[in-house]
């Protein structure tokens, strides 16, 4: 097994380890989450949030690290693979960055740092159905946008994988 198809493998496992997160998000928790009054759902997500930003290693190692040995897959079997191997990468790596990393960075992380500001203890009833209304039908049309596009993406890499 070469350089090439082992940090295929990896990229793999952490492409897929990043749709399955957004699946999870889109199919368990956030319809977990649904089921709460809305300051109960603020102050959840507010919990399951904090844990990411405070930089939760093992998300941050498999998120990052998803980008990077994509990337590092193309640089590596660029002179060797086929042309449409070649296109398959490329064409995942826009599908991942422009389907996961861009909307996440543009939508979703502002959208989660915009509700970490609130004082919710603060808010009254009404103020909080509000929040949750601004924020809700947003975050989860664009973590659905994350997930398929992940997903599509971890399809194109083992594409490029089972022609080796």
């Amino acid at each position: 097994m070469n350089l090439f198809t082992i940090v295929l493998l990896i990229s793999i496992l952490l492409i897929i380890l990043v749709a399955g997160l957004l699946l999870t998000f889109a199919i368990i928790v956030m319809p977990g989450l649904a089921t709460l009054s809305d300051r109960a759902y603020l102050i959840a997500f507010k919990s399951i949030d904090r844990i990411i930003q405070n930089g939760q290693i093992v998300f941050m190692i498999v998120w990052l690290g998803s980008i990077i040995g994509l990337i590092a897959s193309i640089g590596l079997g660029w002179s060797r693979a086929p042309n449409l191997d070649r296109t398959l990468l490329l064409f995942a790596l826009v599908t991942y960055v422009g389907g996961v990393m861009l909307p996440t960075m543009r939508f979703n992380v502002p959208a989660n740092n915009r509700l970490q500001a609130l004082d919710l203890s603060a808010m009254d009833d009404a103020a909080i159905q509000s929040e949750r209304i601004r924020f809700e039908p947003d975050w989860l049309r664009w973590n659905l946008y994350r997930t398929n596009a992940a997903m599509l993406t971890s399809v194109l890499v083992l594409l490029v994988l089972l022609r080796q």
